[in-house]
């Protein structure tokens, strides 16, 4: 087993851990990711009682679960590395939670998208949660990018070395490009005017929201 000493301490290496609550694991964020999934579908089926209430309101409902379901799931949602796969099920597990609020199966054959028209009709418009969780990170990027601490430190610290041959894991901060259409340079350097970030931020989250609404 692999180990390091460190002022007369040994370590050794693991391949996950947890910190803050959060699953921390050399293999991504897929791990935190998936169990923030299971610990939200757990708490929704635990208030199986009032989603299947006929009574209560479905704007109320909706309105519960983005509260007390979808906090769970976004907890430290800003340190995610996203990928396709993962992208793909926050997607689901939403729209899982969606289908168990309005009893529809899969078996009543509506549509993704109809199930979201039918949301935005309860409560009007409002982000998805894949949305929701590239906003955040965004937003984070910029506080982290405008302070001085130990976190704009290892953001911005190089390593000595090279990356290793073939398919590169992707990092925290590869994202970013993809969500912004902006370098990691030109992003680094629009971070750090408040304003500007903020505006950027608010129309990168709607133009995932509307990518949102082709692919769901």
């Amino acid at each position: 087993m692999a180990f390091i000493v460190f002022r007369l301490e040994t370590s050794y290496y693991v391949h996950a851990y947890i910190y803050l609550g959060a699953i921390i694991a050399d293999e991504g964020s897929k791990p935190e990711i998936l169990a923030r999934i299971a610990q939200a579908t757990a708490a929704l089926a635990k208030l199986k009682t009032i989603w299947n209430d006929r009574n209560m309101a479905l704007s109320s409902k909706i309105r519960l679960m983005r509260s007390l379901i979808m906090s769970i799931f976004l907890y430290a949602c800003e340190s995610w590395t996203l990928t396709a796969d993962t992208e793909r099920r926050i997607q689901a597990m939403e729209i899982r939670c969606l289908r168990k609020l309005l009893g529809i199966t899969y078996r009543d054959h509506i549509s993704n998208e109809e199930l979201r028209n039918r949301t935005r009709q309860a409560i009007g418009p409002h982000e998805d949660l894949l949305t929701t969780v590239k906003r955040r990170k965004l937003k984070w990027y910029g506080h982290v990018t405008r302070s001085a601490g130990l976190a704009k430190t290892i953001l911005q610290g190089t390593v000595q070395g090279g990356r290793r041959r073939g398919r590169q894991k992707k990092r925290w901060e590869d994202n970013n490009p993809e969500w912004t259409g902006m370098t990691l340079g030109a992003a680094m350097r629009k971070a750090e005017r408040r304003e500007e970030w903020r505006e950027l931020v608010a129309r990168s989250s709607v133009a995932a929201q509307r990518s949102t609404k082709t692919t769901g």
